[in-house]
C-alpha cells in the first residue's frame, strides 16, 4: 500500500500546480475515481479549476475535500532537491505540496479504492470536492462549488478536509472547528499641516492612539469549551508624508480579529464602531469577511474519525480549533459536519517541505477506517 500512495503522491507533486494552477492534478485524480464509477464534474470559475466527483445518489453524502494548488517554492537555490521533483530520503518524501496537501489527496484516493472494492454495497454516497484555489485568494474555489451545489440542493453530510492537522505523528490532532476571521482597514482622518503650528492641525495619529489602545485591550469574550478568547491584532499602521515636519492628513490601520462562536460579524462591527465613535473620530472603515467560526461536535463524523484513529494508532487524538482558516469554513455553513485530518504540518509552506512515508500509509488506513465506520 505504501508504494501505491507514494507513487500517486509523487505523481501529484511532479505537477507544478502553483496557485491557482491545477496542472493536471485533478485530471489524474478524476481518472482514478472514474474507474470506480464516480461521475466527474469539472467546474471552472475564472482562473480556478474545481472538481466535484460523486459515486451514488443516496444519503448520507460522505465527502473528501482538498486542494491541488500549492504555494510558490521560493528561492530554488535553498532547496536540497528541486521542489517539483519528488525525492525520498531517509524515510521522508520531499517536494512542494508533500504535506500540504498532495499526500492527503493521494491517501484519499487509495483509501477510496480500497473501500469501494471491499464494500461495494456501502450506505450512502462518496464525493470529492477539490479546488485549485485554496492557497490564493480563495474566491473562485470551494466557495463557488458550494454555491453551485446549494443552488441545486445537493448537500454534503460528512466531510473530511485533508489539511495537515497533525503535530507530531499522523492522527494526533483533529481539527473539529475553526475560529472566524474578519479584517478591517481603518482610515482615521485629521488635518494636515506644519508641525510648528499645532493649533492649525489635527494629528490623526494622536487622535487614533487612545481608540487603538482600547480596541487592543478590549476583552471581546471568554471563549468557550471549543474556542480560546477572541483575539484582536493590529497588523499595520501607515501614516505620514515622508517629511518630519508635516502632520499627515490621515492614518490607515489594518487589523484582524480571530473570533469564537461567542461572537458574530455583526457584534464585532457594532463594538468597533462604538469604540471609535466614543473617541469622536472621523473615520472610514472597510471590512473583509474571511470566514465565520464553525464547530463539529461529537456525532457521526467526529465519532467515526476518532474511532478510526484509535483503531489504527492505539491513541486518541486531541480535538482542536487552533490555527488559521481552511476551506471547511465554506462547507460547514451548509449544515455539513466537517473535520480536518491530515499529516504533520511542521514543514508546510517551508523550504524542503516533506512528509514521512509511513505517515502516508497510516493516513490511508485512517481514511479507509473512517469510511467503514461512517458508511458501513
Amino acid at each position: 500500500m505504501t508504494d501505491n500512495v507514494l507513487e500517486l503522491t509523487k505523481a501529484l507533486i511532479s505537477r507544478e500546480s502553483v496557485t491557482p494552477e491545477d496542472a493536471g492534478c485533478q485530471t489524474l485524480m478524476g481518472q482514478r475515481l472514474a474507474a470506480l464509477d464516480f461521475t466527474i464534474e469539472t467546474m471552472v470559475f475564472e482562473d480556478t479549476t474545481n472538481m466535484w466527483a460523486r459515486k451514488g445518489t443516496s444519503k448520507p453524502v460522505f465527502c473528501f475535500a482538498g486542494h491541488t494548488d500549492v504555494v510558490p517554492p521560493g528561492d530554488l537555490s535553498l532547496w536540497n532537491t528541486p521542489p517539483f521533483e519528488p525525492v525520498i530520503h531517509n524515510g521522508m518524501l520531499y517536494g512542494r505540496g508533500a504535506a500540504d496537501m498532495k499526500g492527503s489527496l493521494a491517501a484519499m484516493i487509495i483509501a477510496t479504492e480500497k473501500f469501494v472494492n471491499k464494500h461495494p454495497n456501502h450506505n450512502g454516497s462518496i464525493a470529492y470536492l477539490i479546488t485549485s484555489d485554496e492557497e490564493g485568494p480563495f474566491i473562485n474555489g470551494t466557495t463557488r462549488v458550494i454555491d453551485t451545489l446549494e443552488a441545486r440542493n445537493e448537500k454534503i453530510d460528512h466531510c473530511i478536509v485533508g489539511e495537515p492537522s497533525s503535530s507530531h505523528h499522523v492522527g494526533d490532532v483533529v481539527k473539529n472547528g475553526r475560529r472566524g476571521s474578519i479584517s478591517g482597514e481603518l482610515t482615521i482622518k485629521g488635518k494636515q499641516g506644519h508641525v510648528a503650528y499645532p493649533d492649525h492641525v489635527k494629528n490623526p495619529i494622536h487622535l487614533a492612539s487612545p481608540a487603538l489602545a482600547e480596541l487592543s485591550s478590549q476583552v471581546w469574550d471568554q471563549g468557550n469549551d471549543y474556542f480560546p478568547p477572541t483575539s484582536f491584532q493590529i497588523t499595520n499602521i501607515n501614516g505620514g508624508t515622508g517629511a518630519t515636519n508635516v502632520v499627515p492628513s490621515h492614518v490607515t490601520v489594518l487589523f484582524n480579529l480571530r473570533y469564537s462562536t461567542e461572537l458574530s460579524d455583526e457584534l464585532i462591527i457594532e463594538k468597533v464602531n462604538t469604540i471609535l465613535d466614543k473617541h469622536q473620530l472621523e473615520y472610514d472603515i472597510k471590512w473583509t469577511f474571511n470566514g465565520k467560526p464553525f464547530i463539529t461536535e461529537p456525532g457521526v463524523l467526529l465519532d467515526g474519525v476518532v474511532k478510526a484513529i484509535k483503531q489504527e494508532t492505539n491513541q486518541s487524538p486531541v480535538l482542536s480549533t487552533s490555527g488559521g482558516t481552511s476551506d471547511g469554513r465554506f462547507i460547514a455553513p451548509t449544515g455539513a459536519e466537517v473535520v480536518e485530518l491530515g499529516p504533520c504540518n511542521a514543514t508546510i509552506h517551508q523550504i524542503n517541505e516533506c512528509v514521512a512515508c509511513e505517515d502516508l500509509e497510516k493516513l490511508v488506513d485512517i481514511y479507509y477506517q473512517s469510511m467503514v465506520n461512517i458508511l458501513c
